[in-house]
């Protein structure tokens, strides 16, 4: 017994690429509009056929009434007496197209219509020929109408002749042989269909060129993209021309920028994290390998790994916050008075470290912020101080409103910060050289960077300005959040 096995037809292999799908679409939008314009040209050639053969019919029967109400008789100078004589006389006269017949009609002595026909009538199939179709139109009340024969329609239009004593009536008719004219319509129908089954080939290779061209740097793009990896975002997009596919290389370009700065960014913070873990954990490990048996040595050892735990803890927790920092419930702005949350933050700050704590200017303006974020900015910022000075150094907190805006700021008058430091300090796991001492004393170079999270988490930024007489000024700069000043009603005139 055999067993078949199948294959599953997976993603891949129903995908249809965007070249095919947009030659199909624009073959399918082309085939409908060359349809339309071959039925609509169709439908215009039969109404004018129709119009045609209608303008015929009537200026037949025009003439022929005319002839009636005018003419006379050659033979005797006088009016006729009898329609097969008047028949006659007219039919003679008369010279009718291709597919046009000209007859006279007459009763018979059985009643059946005695034909008179021109005699250089040419219809292919002659209505003269066909009796029963002769009596049709001789019987019908009508004056025009057409009648669908196996040769082909023919369109008919008659005038009845009153007899005058008792002689037979009679009826001229005109019939016109429609089929050839429909003919030549349809033949130009069939030859656009076929002039646009040629173009849609021809539209076919053209739009199987210019689709390729066209998506060509999105191919490039896709190549791009297959090819990145973590550990190489070099791969850039050639640009070439200013169109929508260009600005597509370009955007994708500036995002591989992106990727490539997060990538480094991320590799720098993993290998920084990891050092500055790393060491405290030796530490810890180095001390309980070491300890002995002494009371005294152990409650040292004890007292040296607890402050290093701590020390990891507060890492822990940075980074912790740090990572919160990117999501969008990080601040929580209310309406708060400056003034009292300046006071607020210099009275805890003053619990830092013996410093000659000011208290500067105070704004007295309501701002929408987060109070317990700027309040840990700002005691981040003069812990920051507390670091770099000495006892007795002055350290001044306090909050102003410029320019529209509001800033809080911390200034110390310590060592400063070198030019070349300025530009990292605010980066997690950068402190600047000068200011930085012991490792205890220092941190992990994440305070500042707390700082500069908060800010932007209030769409605002931080800033590092000199210290009149020396030292470093760290400014909390928020534009938005200030609140705008009631307007006063105008009063009323008495």
């Amino acid at each position: 017994m055999t067993t078949a096995v199948t294959t599953p037809v997976t993603t891949a292999d129903r995908r249809v690429s965007a070249r095919v799908r947009i030659l199909l679409w624009l073959l399918l939008v082309m085939a409908v509009a060359l349809v339309a314009v071959a039925m609509t040209t169709r439908s215009i050639l039969l109404r004018d056929v129709d119009h045609r053969i209608s303008q015929l019919l009537t200026q037949e029967t025009r003439e022929f009434a005319n002839f009636v109400d005018q003419g006379v008789d050659p033979s005797t100078g006088a009016g006729f007496t009898e329609p097969r004589r008047l028949l006659e006389v007219f039919l003679q006269r008369q010279y009718s197209d291709p597919d046009e017949e000209l007859l006279g009609l007459t009763r018979g002595p059985d009643g059946a219509p005695s034909v008179l026909r021109q005699p250089r009538d040419s219809a292919g199939a002659s209505l003269h020929r066909d009796r029963e179709a002769l009596v049709r139109i001789f019987g019908s009340p009508a004056r025009s109408g057409t009648l669908d024969r196996p040769q082909g329609p023919v369109r008919w239009a008659k005038v009845p002749i009153a007899p005058a004593g008792d002689a037979p009536p009679g009826a001229f008719v005109v019939a016109f042989h429609a089929a050839d004219e429909q003919a030549i319509a349809a033949e130009a129908f069939r030859t656009q269909l076929a002039i646009s089954g040629v173009a849609l080939l021809m539209t076919t290779g053209i739009g199987w060129a210019v689709a390729g061209r066209i998506l060509a740097p999105v191919r490039l793009v896709r190549r791009a993209a297959a090819q990145l990896t973590e550990q190489d975002l070099t791969r850039r997009i050639p640009v070439r021309g200013r169109d929508d596919i260009a600005l597509l290389a370009e955007t994708f370009n500036a995002m591989l920028d992106r990727l490539e700065r997060a990538f480094a960014a991320q590799r720098q913070f993993v290998d920084d994290a990891g050092h500055e873990l790393r060491t405290p954990i030796t530490i810890v490990r180095g001390h309980l390998e070491l300890m002995g048996d002494d009371p005294a040595e152990q409650a040292e050892t004890v007292r040296l790994v607890t402050d290093e735990l701590d020390r990891m803890s507060r890492i822990v927790e940075d980074l912790l916050l740090l990572a919160k920092a990117e999501r969008p419930d990080f601040v929580t702005p209310e309406p708060v008075q400056l003034g009292e949350l300046t006071a607020d933050v210099f009275v805890k700050a003053r619990a830092l470290g013996e410093r000659e704590w000011v208290l500067d200017s105070v704004a007295d303006r309501e701002a929408e912020l987060d109070p317990q974020r700027i309040t840990q900015a700002m005691v981040q910022l003069a812990q920051n101080a507390v670091q770099h000075t000495v006892p007795g150094q002055r350290i001044g907190i306090g909050s102003r409103e410029a320019d529209g805006r509001i800033e809080l700021y911390v200034a110390d008058t310590g060592p400063g910060v070198r030019a070349e430091d300025a530009a990292v300090i605010f980066e997690r796991f950068r402190r600047g050289t000068a200011r930085r001492g012991t490792r205890a004393g220092g941190g992990a170079g994440l305070g500042l960077s707390i700082v500069k999270a908060i800010a932007e988490g209030h769409r605002g930024r931080v800033e590092l300005r000199p210290t009149e007489g020396g030292g470093a000024t760290f400014v909390l700069v928020l534009e938005e959040a200030l609140v705008p000043r009631d307007v006063p009603a105008p009063e009323e005139d008495e």
